[in-house]
C-alpha cells in the first residue's frame, strides 16, 4: 500500500500574524511622539508667558500703577493651537507662577479672572470656526469678557467706592487697549508659527 503523503500544518497565518504587529507598534509610537511634542509646546510656551510677564509697561498716562504685559498671548496661541483646555492651563500655569514669584495673590485672582475671560472664549471659537474669522471673532469676544472679569476682579479685591469711580474713566479704556493689543500679538504670533507647532494633519494652508 503506497505511503500517505506526509501533511505539515500551514504556515500562512503564522507568517502573516507578525506582519500586523510592527504596523501597530509603529501606529502607537507616532501618537506618543505627537503627544510628546504638544506637551513640550505647552511647556515652552508657559515658559515664554512666565518670562514675559517680567515686562511691563504703562499704557495709559497718569495710571502708572495699571501696566501692561504681553503674557497672555502665548496662552492663547496655545489655545488656538491646541484647543481651550490647553489654553488655560498655560495661562492659568502663568499666573500662578508670577503671583508666587511676586508674592501678589491679590493681582494673581484678578490676572486668573482676566486670562479665563480672554482665552476661553476665543479659545472656544476658533475650535468651532477654524478659519481667520473665526480668530477674529473669538478673540473680540475674548477681549468683552476680559473687561468684564477685570471689572468684576476690582469690585471683589478693591473698596466699591474707588472702584466705581474708575471704571469708566480707567479700567475699562485700559483693558480694552490691553485686550486689543493681547488680540493683535496673537494673530501675528499664530500665523507665523502655526503650521511649526501644529500637527501636520491639523495643519490648514492659508490660516
Amino acid at each position: 500500500m503506497a505511503n500517505k503523503p506526509t501533511t505539515h500544518p500551514a504556515v500562512g497565518s503564522s507568517t502573516v500574524r507578525p506582519a500586523k504587529a510592527p504596523t501597530a507598534q509603529k501606529t502607537m509610537a507616532n501618537t506618543n511622539r505627537w503627544s510628546t511634542r504638544v506637551l513640550v509646546t505647552i511647556a515652552l510656551l508657559c515658559a515664554i508667558s512666565v518670562l514675559l510677564s517680567f515686562v511691563e509697561f504703562p499704557l495709559l498716562p497718569g495710571v502708572a500703577w495699571l501696566s501692561y504685559d504681553a503674557s497672555i498671548m502665548p496662552a492663547a496661541v496655545c489655545g488656538f493651537a491646541y484647543g481651550p483646555a490647553a489654553g488655560l492651563a498655560c495661562g492659568i500655569i502663568s499666573v500662578v507662577a508670577h503671583g508666587i514669584l511676586f508674592a501678589d495673590f491679590t493681582g494673581a485672582l484678578m490676572n486668573l479672572l482676566v486670562v479665563i475671560g480672554f482665552i476661553l472664549p476665543s479659545a472656544l471659537v476658533y475650535k468651532k470656526i477654524h478659519t481667520l474669522k473665526g480668530a477674529i471673532i473669538g478673540l473680540v469676544l475674548g477681549i468683552v469678557f476680559a473687561v468684564i472679569m477685570a471689572v468684576l476682579g476690582n469690585l471683589v479685591v478693591t473698596p466699591l467706592d474707588a472702584v466705581v469711580a474708575m471704571i469708566v474713566p480707567i479700567l475699562i479704556p485700559f483693558n480694552l487697549l490691553k485686550g486689543l493689543l493681547n488680540a493683535i500679538l496673537t494673530l501675528i504670533v499664530y500665523k507665523a508659527i502655526s503650521n511649526l507647532i501644529t500637527p501636520k494633519k491639523d495643519q490648514v494652508k492659508g490660516r
